[in-house]
């Protein structure tokens, strides 16, 4: 699926959790940014969601010069805290366990299940908050190195699958 471009979306002021379970309204995450990047992460259970995350630690301070930047997935705080942990993660990660939030925004299926991608909002001087673009992650996406490097090797990535850790 192509980006999206100029959506021009109203969203609403959705409460989300943070990783000690306190809740933290959506609109906190701009902090004093007028922009957002937000990426749609399906969890600790997505080895995929895991090599994009792992891929944004490493920006982050690039990103948030411009725009906050957050990660939001569906693990309750409490696995989410401890998988963050574990990965050395520098960016600030929220959970929108109990929340409409990713459904609203097209980041879970139908049956319930979360998709990953990312979206773009701004917020005016009157706090109102619009998402300007949205996109969805998937193998050879632009938003993961990995995959346009591994179109350089010959026969490229042949079934590669990331891993949690390798040998």
């Amino acid at each position: 699926m192509k980006a999206k471009k100029n959506l021009k979306q109203a969203v609403k002021d959705y409460n989300l959790l943070d990783q000690r379970g306190r809740k933290i309204k959506f609109s906190s995450l701009f902090g004093k940014k007028e922009d957002l990047i937000l990426i749609h992460n399906m969890g600790k259970a997505c080895t995929y969601c895991t090599m994009w995350a792992d891929g944004f630690n490493g920006v982050v301070p690039h990103l948030e010069n411009r725009a906050a930047f957050a990660v939001v997935s569906p693990d309750p705080p409490v696995v989410q805290k401890k998988f963050y942990n574990s990965r050395n993660w520098k960016f600030k990660m929220f959970s929108s366990k109990g929340s409409s939030f990713a459904k609203d925004l097209g980041y879970e299926t139908k049956a319930g299940e979360p998709q990953p991608g990312v979206s773009v909002f701004y917020k005016n001087k009157s706090g109102k908050m619009i998402r300007v673009a949205k996109d969805y992650f998937g193998p050879g996406d632009p938003y993961c190195l990995v995959w346009h490097l591994f179109g350089l090797l010959p026969g490229g990535p042949k079934g590669w699958h990331p891993q949690y850790k390798y040998r």
